[in-house]
C-alpha cells in the first residue's frame, strides 16, 4: 500500500500529497454537480484559492474530476452512494485501480477526505456489483430509451466508449503543409495517423497520471499548419463535397473549425462566408484566418446576414446547435446537466438554422446538415421532418461524396440509416458525429 501511495507521488512531482489531492477533486466536483457549475470554471477558481498548489496537483486534481465526470455513475455505485465524495472513491479503485486498504489509508491522512465509513469499505470491498447497463456505461437513464433504439444490443458498448478519455485529433492544414511535415514536427508527441481521412494526425490519450499535450503551444501551430479538430469534424467537411471556385456559406461557423476545413478543401478558391448569430463565438475566427493563410473566407456578423443572397449557394453548411451528445469523452460534464426541456430547445434552434439555410441553397445546390449529437430526433429525424415540409429538397446520398472526398468505400453508420452518416466512438474511433446532404431540387 505504501508503495502503491508513493509512486503516484513520484509520478506527479508534487507540493502536495495524493490525500489533499483527493480531497480537493471531492471539493471541486461537488460544486460541479451541486450548482451546476463549468468544471473549467470550478478548477481555476479553486486554483486561485489555493496558490500553493503547483501544476502537478492541479493537473492530478483536474484528472480526478474530469474522470469523476465521465464515469459518475458507475463510480459512485461502487462506493455506495450519490455524492461527489462516492464519485471520487469509485474512480480511485475502478478507473486508477488502487487497492481499497491504499484507499482506506488516503482518506485517514492529515489534509485527506474523511476517513471511510463502514458502508463506504463494505461497498467498495466488493467483488462484483451488479448494476444496471447504463450504470456501467455512464448514460443518463433517461436517455436508456434513445440508446436502445439506436443500438439495440450495442448501447452498453457505445455508452462506454463515450465514457473514456478522448485522443487529441489535429487537421494538417494542407493550404500549407502535408501531414509527413506536422508528424515530423511534431515527433516529440509521437503523433500516428489519424483515421479515415488524410489531413488527420493523432495522439493518444494520456494514462491516469499523465498530462494531455498542448500542442498549441508548439511553433507549427503558431505557423497555421495545423489546428486541433477531431477526426468525425474532419469527415464531415469533406462530405459537404465542397470544391474549389463554389460559393459556400457556413452559418454556425463559432470559431472557425470547419470554415478553415472548407477552405482548404475549396484549395482557397471561390468564396466563403463564416456566419454566427452569436458575436462571441465568433471572436476566435480571425485570429485562426489569418494563421490558415486562407484569403477566400468573408465573415458575416449577426447583423450582416442581409449580404447573404437567397439562392446563390453551391452549399450551405448548417452546424447545428445540438445536446452534444457525442462529445462526452471530451465534454462529460454535459451529460450531466441535459435535459428534456433543453434537447427540446436545441430541436427548435435546429428546425429554425435548417429553414434559414435551405433560403440560401440556390437550385442544384447542397445543404450539409450536422450535428454533434447522437440521437434520432437531432439527426434522421429532424431531416425526414425537414423533407416534409420542404419538398424542394431531396435527401443527396454521402456516400458518394465519401467515395469522391475520402476514397474507398464509406463505413456503415452507427445507425444502421443508408443516405445519411452516423459516426461513433465505439464503431468508428471518432467523437459521435451526424452527417446528411440534401440537395434542393432544379425547377
Amino acid at each position: 500500500v505504501v508503495c502503491h501511495v508513493g509512486l503516484v507521488h513520484m509520478a506527479s512531482g508534487v507540493s502536495m500529497r495524493l490525500a489533499g489531492r483527493v480531497q480537493a477533486a471531492i471539493e471541486v466536483l461537488h460544486e460541479v454537480m451541486t450548482r451546476h457549475r463549468p468544471a473549467a470554471e470550478a478548477l481555476k477558481d479553486w486554483g486561485k484559492a489555493h496558490r500553493f498548489a503547483g501544476s502537478g496537483d492541479r493537473h492530478v486534481i483536474g484528472t480526478l474530476v474530469y474522470d469523476g465526470l465521465r464515469q459518475r455513475a458507475s463510480s459512485a455505485a461502487l462506493a455506495g452512494g450519490d455524492e461527489a465524495r462516492h464519485v471520487i472513491l469509485g474512480v480511485l479503485k475502478a478507473g486508477w485501480g488502487m487497492e481499497v486498504e491504499a484507499i482506506a489509508v488516503l482518506s485517514g491522512e492529515q489534509h485527506g477526505s474523511a476517513q471511510l465509513s463502514a458502508d463506504e469499505l463494505k461497498a467498495l470491498s466488493r467483488d462484483v456489483v451488479a448494476m444496471p447497463w447504463h450504470v456501467t456505461a455512464n448514460v443518463p437513464e433517461w436517455l436508456v430509451p434513445d440508446f436502445e433504439t439506436l443500438f439495440g444490443a450495442g448501447a452498453k458498448d457505445e455508452g462506454l466508449a463515450l465514457s473514456q478519455r478522448a485522443p487529441i485529433d489535429l487537421r494538417v492544414n494542407t493550404l500549407k503543409v502535408d501531414r509527413e511535415k506536422v508528424s515530423g514536427a511534431l515527433a516529440a508527441f509521437q503523433p500516428a495517423n489519424g483515421p479515415w481521412v488524410g489531413t488527420s494526425l493523432r495522439i493518444a490519450a494520456p494514462s491516469q497520471l499523465g498530462k494531455h499535450v498542448n500542442v498549441e503551444t508548439e511553433p507549427a501551430h503558431g505557423m497555421g499548419w495545423f489546428e486541433v479538430q477531431d477526426t468525425a469534424s474532419q469527415i464531415a467537411a469533406h462530405l459537404t463535397g465542397v470544391k474549389a471556385g463554389e460559393t459556400v456559406a457556413d452559418i454556425c461557423a463559432g470559431a472557425g473549425g470547419k470554415t478553415l476545413a472548407l477552405a482548404a478543401l475549396m484549395q482557397n478558391q471561390g468564396r466563403l462566408v463564416a456566419h454566427d448569430v452569436d458575436k462571441h463565438r465568433l471572436r476566435p475566427i480571425f485570429e485562426r484566418i489569418s494563421r490558415s493563410g486562407a484569403s477566400c473566407i468573408e465573415v458575416l456578423g449577426a447583423d450582416q446576414a442581409a449580404q447573404m443572397q437567397d439562392g446563390t449557394f453551391d452549399c450551405v453548411v448548417v452546424d447545428a446547435p445540438c445536446s452534444g451528445t457525442g462529445t462526452w469523452r471530451r465534454k462529460p460534464e454535459i451529460k450531466w446537466k441535459l435535459t428534456r426541456k433543453t434537447l427540446d430547445a436545441r430541436l427548435t434552434d435546429q428546425r429554425n438554422v435548417l429553414a434559414g439555410g435551405a433560403k440560401l441553397v440556390r437550385p442544384g445546390g447542397r445543404l450539409a446538415y450536422f450535428t454533434c449529437s447522437l440521437l434520432p430526433e437531432e439527426n434522421t429525424k429532424q431531416i425526414q421532418a425537414f423533407l416534409k415540409s420542404h419538398p424542394d429538397f431531396k435527401l443527396k446520398p454521402v456516400d458518394g461524396h465519401w467515395q469522391n472526398m475520402i476514397g474507398g468505400k464509406m463505413p456503415t453508420s452507427a445507425d444502421g440509416k443508408a443516405g445519411s452518416l452516423l459516426l461513433s466512438p465505439h464503431q468508428h474511433g471518432v467523437d459521435g458525429f451526424y452527417v446528411a446532404v440534401l440537395e434542393r431540387l432544379k425547377p
